[in-house]
């Protein structure tokens, strides 16, 4: 199995090159699209984010309500680090779970905000 980190700023094209990979036969796991499925309703992940931050997180149908959460969260580094203390995990562990249903010989590309930032890069064979 080759792993490769994908990166990149908002805008650079990490979608196209995804789609491209995966024309070719990559598995992609998508980081982001991982993060708010461990969030939607019904959720452990959402149930520790309501635990965490109080039910005026959830709109009225019981999904996360992204925008009052970054406006709690993105105000206050502590609470930025409680919020990423929930999700990062739940990522981290469905993704190492897609991760090894790939086949063996797979080349499984990670689509990882903040990749080099947050020191994961050593995980990967190759970071693009």
């Amino acid at each position: 199995m080759l792993k490769v980190g994908l990166t990149g700023g908002i805008g650079a094209g990490k979608s196209e090159v995804s789609r491209l990979l995966v024309e070719h036969g990559a598995v992609l796991i998508d980081a982001d699209r991982i993060a708010r499925e461990v969030v939607a309703p019904g959720t452990p992940g959402l149930a520790a984010v309501v635990a965490a931050f109080g039910e005026d997180v959830l709109t009225e149908d019981g999904t996360l309500d992204r925008p009052k959460l970054g406006s709690i969260v993105f105000a206050d580094p502590d609470r930025l680090a409680v919020l990423n203390g929930i999700v990062h995990p739940l990522v981290g562990e469905r993704s190492r779970a897609l991760e090894e249903a790939a086949a063996e010989d797979a080349v499984v590309v990670h689509d990882v905000p903040l990749l080099t930032e947050n020191g994961l890069a050593p995980l990967y064979d190759l970071v693009v």
